[in-house]
């Protein structure tokens, strides 16, 4: 049986030298629960990715967003899960982001990205964006 395909919608958030990015941690029992990530979720139904990641970091981290930029599409198949992302530049926002629902956040500098434990569908994420930023 071939497992349903989610759609995922994360924002990469930056502050304003492209130095720093605000990540956040995964609920325990949460899938990769306990793993860093880019805040984001499920592109609902009628709704383009870029409409969810502005939806979705207003709802996890409090932020409205303006001016998402595509940065990276790409699909990951874990044994349990088939997932499908559209990862966003966030560079142009309003408030300060925070875990709204929770979890964990905080703001590091990009080069410290590596001795964070994030899910391997992230790799790429993280080479593209040190390559881009450093």
């Amino acid at each position: 049986m071939e497992k349903k395909r989610v759609h995922i919608a994360a924002g990469i958030i930056l502050n304003a030298d492209a130095t720093q990015v605000f990540i956040t941690q995964r609920e325990a029992k949460a899938h990769k629960g306990g793993f860093w990530e880019f805040p984001g979720g499920k592109v609902e139904e009628n709704e383009s990715a870029e409409q969810a990641v502005i939806r979705e970091l207003e709802e996890e981290v409090g932020i409205k967003v303006s001016a998402p930029e595509l940065f990276l599409s790409m699909s990951h198949d874990y044994p349990e899960k088939a997932l499908s992302f559209d990862f966003y530049l966030i560079q142009h926002f309003e408030g300060k982001p925070f875990g709204n629902e929770g979890q964990k956040g905080e703001w590091t500098e990009l080069s410290s990205l590596p001795s964070y434990d994030f899910p391997e569908a992230n790799q790429v994420v993280l080479e593209k964006l040190l390559a881009r930023f450093q």
